[in-house]
């Protein structure tokens, strides 16, 4: 079997590698929880008892008083939409027509491409009109003519 020391040093870099694979920076403190219980398991081999009271007090500390500071320091401050949601009445360019033969054509809003399904069903819209968001349907743009 494994000495305590080689398990908490092996738990510290399962949760350092997990972090490298997650958004959450949330496993980074279980995995420096895991190294200081690793270090204690060094200076008090056969006190279990400590080592996992190291691990779990530092880990549940440093989760409290960092977690906000975290969050203050990487708040986005700016309004900008990240989302689709960003390309809601703004104007687009058609790129493939949208008619009756053809229900779903193509808009380039922003420089991106997108699918897009004309609102008013009579009217047809040709290649390098204008057209205005107005809903975005799953991956598809709801548009109309200006």
């Amino acid at each position: 079997m494994l000495p305590m020391w080689a398990i908490w040093l092996i738990a510290s870099g399962i949760f350092f590698l997990g972090e490298i694979f997650t958004i959450s920076f949330l496993l980074f403190w279980p995995g420096v929880g895991a190294f200081l219980a690793f270090l204690t398991s060094l200076i008090a081999p056969e006190n279990l008892v400590a080592q996992i009271m190291v691990f779990v007090i530092s880990t549940v500390l440093m989760i409290l008083f960092t977690k906000p500071l975290v969050n203050k320091l990487f708040k986005n401050k700016d309004n900008t939409n990240m989302n689709n949601s960003a390309v809601l009445g703004k104007k687009g360019i058609v790129v493939k027509a949208i008619n009756n033969a053809n229900p779903v054509g193509q808009v380039k809003v922003n420089g991106e491409l997108w699918s897009a399904i004309k609102s008013e069903k009579d009217k047809p819209i040709n290649e390098g009109e204008s057209v205005i968001i107005e809903k975005i349907d799953g991956v598809k743009l709801l548009v109309r003519k200006p």
